[in-house]
């Protein structure tokens, strides 16, 4: 891809003060608004639920990325569409039916992803990804923002980025998890399409000033 595109984590934003955070998302360069949703189950974190979401999705301006770490995601697929999720990303862990699950997303209108835990391999999506707008990466394991990017990433995202160009499948490779303005270059030579960051422009004195910065890498 010529350009890449950005995806502000809510997940370390000030949340007594979430509409003037989601507001200067909406007035950055940022492209999407990536909602990190946690059941205290399949992770050991807990985030919010459809009422939030709907009260994001009435004054967000970016579409909604929403990334469900959640066990039996198939349940509520449809409710997700309908709090107003735009990209829908589940975990290959959770679906024991992953391309029936996938399908459904796309029938209800959302643009189907999945995410991989770091530990699981890539080649396991090769059946199903021509079916698939976006893979997310993990780069720290899922639960909570803020942790040190995992190395190991590198070489996981450079042999999806091999399968995706040999099988032609236009599908975009997403990371989440210890993005910084350092790595950003080295994840786009990699072959990164979208990135999810979130300490990196919430704790930031300058937010609209370092999305701007993600965006010129």
């Amino acid at each position: 891809m010529s350009q890449h595109l950005i995806s502000p984590s809510i997940l370390t934003a000030d949340f007594l003060h979430l509409e003037r955070e989601i507001g200067m998302v909406n007035q950055s360069e940022a492209d999407l608004l990536h909602l990190d949703i946690m059941d205290g189950h399949f992770v050991p974190n807990l985030t919010f639920g459809f009422t939030v979401i709907r009260q994001i999705k009435s004054i967000s301006e970016k579409p909604l990325d929403v990334h469900l770490m959640i066990t039996n995601p198939d349940r509520y697929l449809e409710a997700y569409r309908d709090a107003g999720a735009d990209w829908l990303t589940v975990h290959y862990e959770t679906c024991p039916h992953l391309h029936r699950t996938i399908q459904q997303i796309g029938e209800l209108g959302m643009k189907p992803a999945v995410s991989l835990n770091p530990h699981t391999e890539v080649s396991l999506l090769e059946p199903i990804l021509k079916e698939l707008n976006m893979v997310l990466v993990m780069t720290v394991n899922p639960g909570f923002g803020g942790q040190q990017f995992i190395e190991a990433s590198y070489a996981k995202i450079r042999k999806l980025r091999k399968m995706i160009d040999e099988t032609g499948a236009g599908t975009l490779i997403q990371v989440d998890g210890g993005v910084t303005e350092a790595n950003i270059g080295d994840l786009l030579s990699a072959g990164v399409d979208v990135f999810v960051v979130g300490n990196t422009i919430f704790a930031a004195d300058k937010p609209l000033q370092v999305i701007s910065n993600l965006k010129k890498a």
